[in-house]
C-alpha cells in the first residue's frame, strides 16, 4: 500500500477560458501536514475546490487511498473521508455553535458517536464549549474559525482541506489554530492539506510544502528546505 493518502497527477482546472491549474502533481502522506503556498491568484483555493469536488478537472487524476475521486460527486468525497474548510470558514451564523457542530456530522447516522465526537471538539476548542448555546454570529473571528474546523472534524475525516485559516486573525489566534492542526496529525493521525498566505506560519508546522505560481508547481520539498531557500522565499512567499 502506498504511503501517500492523497495522490494528484497532471491536474488541469479551467475557469472558463482561463487555465487556473496546469499539470499539478502532489502527494500527501498519511498523518502529515502539507502546506500549499503562493501569492494571490496562484491557484491555491482552486486546488482545494477541485479536490473536494466543487470544481471538475479538465484533465489529470485525483486518488484518495487508491480510490479515483477525479470526477466523484461532493457527497461521495465527503463519505470517503475528505472535509473541506473553505476560506473564511463558512459557518452558518444563524445557527448556534452546537447546531453547527451537529450539522457537520449528520451524515454519519450514529447519534451516540456524533455526541461523543462533539464533546471531543469542545475539549479541543474550549471557547466553543463556553458558547455552545449561542448563535455563531456572536463569535469572534478566531472563534468562528475554530467552529469551522471543529464542524469539519465532527465527521472524523481522514483528509482535512483547510483554506487560509489565518485570514484576518490576530497572530496569537493564528498560532493557536496552527498548533491545533499540528496536534491533529501528531496525536490523532489526521492528514492535513493547508492552503495559507501566511507562509511563515504554515511552514512552521508543515512536514512538506508545495509552492504554486500561476497555477503550476514551482517547488515541492520538505517544509524546512523551502523555509531555508532565500531565493524561493523572496520570489514567491514574501518573506
Amino acid at each position: 500500500m502506498t504511503k501517500a493518502l492523497l495522490e494528484v497527477r497532471g491536474l488541469d482546472v479551467d475557469y472558463g477560458a482561463v487555465r487556473a491549474l496546469r499539470g499539478v502533481d502532489l502527494s500527501v502522506e498519511r498523518g502529515s501536514v502539507t502546506a500549499v503556498l503562493g501569492a494571490n491568484g496562484a491557484g491555491k483555493t482552486t486546488l482545494l475546490r477541485a479536490l473536494s469536488g466543487l470544481l471538475r478537472p479538465a484533465s489529470g487524476t485525483i486518488e484518495l487511498d487508491g480510490r479515483d475521486l477525479t470526477r466523484a460527486a461532493v457527497e461521495r468525497i465527503v463519505r470517503l473521508g475528505v472535509a473541506h474548510v473553505p476560506q473564511s470558514g463558512g459557518v452558518i451564523t444563524e445557527l448556534t455553535v452546537a447546531e453547527n457542530l451537529r450539522l457537520g456530522g449528520l451524515w454519519r447516522g450514529d447519534r451516540a458517536a456524533l455526541a461523543r465526537r462533539i464533546d471531543e471538539m469542545y475539549a479541543l476548542f474550549p471557547p466553543l464549549a463556553e458558547r455552545r448555546s449561542l448563535p455563531a454570529a456572536t463569535l469572534s473571528g478566531g472563534e468562528r474559525q475554530m467552529l469551522a474546523l471543529a464542524r469539519a472534524l465532527t465527521g472524523s475525516p481522514r483528509l482535512l482541506l483547510v483554506d487560509e485559516p489565518s485570514l484576518g486573525l490576530a497572530p496569537r489566534v493564528v498560532a493557536r489554530l496552527m498548533a491545533v492542526l499540528r496536534r491533529l496529525c501528531d496525536e490523532d493521525g489526521r492528514t492535513v492539506l493547508l492552503v495559507e498566505q501566511n507562509a511563515r506560519s504554515a511552514l512552521s508546522i508543515a512536514d512538506r510544502a508545495i509552492v504554486l505560481d500561476l497555477g503550476a508547481v514551482v517547488a515541492a520539498e520538505p517544509a524546512a528546505t523551502i523555509a531555508a531557500d532565500d531565493r524561493l522565499r523572496h520570489a514567491y512567499l514574501g518573506f
